[in-house]
């Protein structure tokens, strides 16, 4: 179900370092070590299987970046802000 306006801003507040880049939601995670954060990525593919939704994902040494948008439904919708903070509760894990 796509969000209105209102409605995604209100729930991009509630989450953790995500941010709208045009139409996108956007989170750079930062990592002590490479493999932290590839190790991080696994968790992100599995959680992203099992929503069957996909992010953008960026690896650039220690951090990676992540960009959800769901073009299928001409914006971002409520499954993007479940998945966006299956993520950062993921991130919490792998610290």
């Amino acid at each position: 179900m796509q969000l209105s306006v209102e409605e995604l801003h209100e729930q991009i507040g509630k989450l953790e370092g995500w941010k709208l880049d045009q139409e996108a939601l956007v989170r750079k995670y930062m990592f002590s070590e490479y493999m932290k954060g590839i190790a991080f990525v696994d968790e992100v593919a599995t959680i992203s299987e099992a929503f069957d939704h996909h992010p953008h994902i960026t690896i650039d040494y220690k951090t990676v970046t992540l960009r959800l948008s769901a073009k299928e439904e001409s914006g971002l919708a409520a499954l993007d802000i479940r998945q966006a903070n299956e993520f950062n509760e993921a991130f919490d894990k792998a610290r």
